[in-house]
């Protein structure tokens, strides 16, 4: 007799349950602000980092990974301190938006491997699942007015100038790098990048965080509302979305309680994908 027909099927693939299409906040900032550590300090909040790919329910991107390939003469001026990487000619910016927009529709994309030691794009990429919910960061993720109008929400994380410096120098010379072409390529190249690219994308924010990741009220409540959102409240958050402008109308954070720095609940899956940085 043949199988009844929950049986037949038993060996084959089953078909995906539609997701709901992901909630994209954009993280901004300068050089050594404290985007990457805000972002982690979320996943932290959220609760395991590490988890199997496909169970994840967010995740964390970098802009970094979508820098250009350099030719031979950019290379060259590259590994002597003199390309400026703060420009934002210096990104692949019609691959990021592809592999945005992608995201956004729930589709599984590959993202770039950059490597900074060699300035050079690697053959390997990344495949990144659809999350529900995806922290795209880097230093000019509001330049873009088409990549800018994907984010569903925008952070800006604002940290004085000499901390960043500070953190920047101490940085780059654990790499090895010459503390003398470290601040030849600051004053030449990146603060002049950030008061005339970076710096004027703040006012595109939804929250500005002074402090970074020092300042844990700011974080709590935007971990609060991820939560809000992982929870089952992204349907109300994706009707103004089907505008084909990417952006939804916004809601109050919720009031800080005692549970805003809790983790997920059982069963609620993270996910931080681990780089090197020069930002």
């Amino acid at each position: 007799a043949a199988p009844p027909p929950a049986m037949a099927s038993a060996g084959g693939a089953e078909p995906e349950r539609p997701r709901p299409r992901p909630f994209l906040i954009g993280v901004s900032g300068g050089t050594a602000s404290g985007k990457s550590t805000v972002c982690e300090k979320i996943m932290e909040l959220l609760g395991q980092k590490e988890v199997d790919h496909r169970q994840r329910k967010v995740l964390i991107l970098s802009q970094d990974s979508f820098y250009k390939v350099l030719t031979a003469e950019q290379k060259a001026k590259a590994l002597k301190g003199q390309y400026n990487f703060d420009h934002p000619d210096a990104f692949d910016n019609d691959l990021m938006h592809t592999t945005l927009k992608n995201i956004v529709e729930g589709k599984t994309v590959e993202v770039p491997t950059y490597d900074f030691v060699t300035h050079s794009r690697l053959a390997e990429t990344t495949v990144v699942y659809p999350a529900d919910v995806v922290l795209f960061e880097g230093i000019l993720v509001f330049y873009s007015q088409d990549i800018r109008d994907m984010f569903h929400l925008r952070l800006f994380v604002d940290t004085d100038s000499d901390v960043r410096l500070s953190r920047r120098v101490l940085r780059d010379m654990k790499r090895g790098r010459d503390l003398e072409q470290i601040l030849t390529q600051y004053t030449t190249f990146v603060k002049p990048a950030f008061e005339e690219f970076c710096l004027p994308t703040k006012k595109y924010a939804d929250v500005i965080i002074p402090r970074g990741v020092d300042n844990m009220v700011a974080i709590n409540l935007i971990v609060q509302h991820i939560q809000d959102i992982l929870n089952g409240d992204i349907c109300k958050w994706q009707r103004g979305a089907m505008n084909g402008h990417g952006r939804t109308y916004k809601r109050p954070f919720p009031e800080q309680t005692e549970s805003s720095s809790s983790v997920l609940a059982a069963g609620k899956r993270s996910h931080l994908e681990s780089s090197s940085r020069p930002h």
